[in-house]
């Protein structure tokens, strides 16, 4: 299993707490970003480097994802196609996307895409607060949790 992320517009703060998490739980952190960055050395933590352009890392990340693993990411559109083959998603503010909810959140940022697409201003979204973190970091924490028990189950 593999934690893939979003990383082009994932805040530092998140990937600081995926770093740890992969050290402690020695799961390996994937993060796909059009641009150079910096990682700490570890052997669970490495970024993959794709060309610039739209989506090209979203494409990168549905490609390699497998049942099971999870991606870390805000892309509403991503966190779809990622649950569509059998991986779960979850955004920096510690919302889990599954095959049970992802269509209404899709559902809900394509009305969203309408009212800004019709002149309406929708705000964007509001600034990561600790609560949002700690909710990232709980959340993550109950996906790894489960992690062990999936896979003894799958033996």
């Amino acid at each position: 299993m593999t934690i893939w992320v979003d990383a082009d517009a994932c805040p530092n703060v998140i990937k600081e707490i995926l770093f740890r998490a992969a050290e402690r739980s020695r799961i390996e952190v994937v993060l796909v970003a059009n641009q150079w960055l910096r990682t700490p050395s570890s052997r669970f933590i490495r970024a993959m480097q794709v060309p610039g352009g739209l989506d090209v890392a979203d494409s990168e990340i549905v490609q390699r994802v497998e049942s099971g693993d999870l991606v870390v990411t805000a892309d509403i559109p991503l966190a779809a196609l990622v649950v569509e083959k059998g991986a779960l998603a979850l955004d920096p503010r510690g919302q889990l996307h599954t095959p049970d909810t992802i269509a209404q959140r899709l559902s809900m940022r394509d009305f969203m895409a309408d009212l800004r697409g019709a002149g309406i201003d929708t705000g964007g979204p509001p600034p990561l607060h600790a609560r949002d973190r700690m909710a990232f970091a709980n959340a993550l924490d109950r996906w790894l949790a489960a992690r062990p028990a999936a896979r003894r189950a799958a033996e």
